[in-house]
């Protein structure tokens, strides 16, 4: 059997519902060798991550997705294989997750000013302690009755473009990817799409992006295809994953994106070369 991965889930630290243990059991059942989490600005996932992958020989790899703004719209880069006990990045995911909270707080003032009242209290009480987000924000929206699901919500509302979306993260490419790099790890464009843009990467690359997120669920053959092309003409990592958030996003499943394990042993590799 072919070894596979899946370098992109989150947990209830982030905006995903399942535990690290939870997300590691069901990786094990879907016959998973390695996987990463990569939650929103945080690595709280990380320690009970690995110890729970010990016990099943699963191979796992600290990760991150970091959220930066570039020419005024929001860009996800992924981090893998750094140091995620360093203070500094400690230090820095305080301020973001910081950022994250008055993001939630002008969102819900922007939708009351359009006739939406989403009390706050419903969005903290979805996400408690995790790193807020969007994601929170919707499934609030859907909670009180504003939408009727979390699509409805991106789509009306707080998507990009939408009359209630708030950047606010002040934390640019350059910023993310020093981070990065400075603790050993590697940077890589997250699910390319959503920059609605390509031009966009090597520009991106030239901050010091290292690859690209090129399997993703809502990437088509043809754009994946494309985007495995750009790896190539920028000599750019490839990883992949599903994304999984758990109950948030009921219909994207552990494993349903899995990448060759070959991938992994590059990533490895890149970071030997560091």
């Amino acid at each position: 059997m072919m070894k596979c991965a899946d370098l992109h889930m989150h947990t209830f630290f982030s905006d995903g519902t399942h535990t690290p243990e939870e997300l590691v059991r069901e990786s094990r059942e879907a016959g998973l060798y390695s996987i990463s989490i990569a939650d929103h600005d945080t690595v709280e996932a990380i320690e009970p991550a690995l110890a729970e992958a010990k016990k099943f020989g699963i191979e796992f790899l600290p990760g991150i997705e970091l959220s930066v703004e570039y020419k005024g719209q929001e860009v996800h880069i992924l981090g893998y294989l750094f140091d995620y006990k360093n203070k500094e990045l400690q230090q820095r995911l305080t301020i973001l997750q910081q950022n994250r909270r008055e993001r939630v707080h002008k969102m819900v003032a922007k939708l009351r000013s359009i006739g939406v009242d989403l009390p706050i209290d419903s969005v903290f009480d979805i996400s408690k302690n995790a790193t807020v987000g969007r994601l929170h924000v919707a499934r609030a929206m859907v909670k009180e009755g504003l939408v009727s699901e979390v699509a409805v919500a991106f789509d009306k509302y707080i998507g990009e473009k939408a009359p209630a979306y708030v950047c606010n993260f002040r934390f640019t490419p350059e910023d993310a990817v020093r981070l990065i790099k400075q603790l050993g790890g590697i940077p890589i464009i997250a699910h390319p799409y959503t920059l609605n843009n390509d031009q966009l990467i090597p520009e991106l690359v030239s901050h010091g992006i290292m690859g690209l997120e090129a399997y993703y669920p809502q990437h088509s053959s043809h754009l994946t295809q494309r985007y495995l092309e750009l790896a190539k003409q920028y000599n750019l990592l490839v990883t992949g994953g599903s994304d999984c958030h758990g109950a948030a996003k009921p219909d994207v499943k552990i494993g349903s994106v899995k990448i060759p394990y070959e991938l992994v042993e590059k990533l490895k590799k890149a970071k030997g070369r560091l």
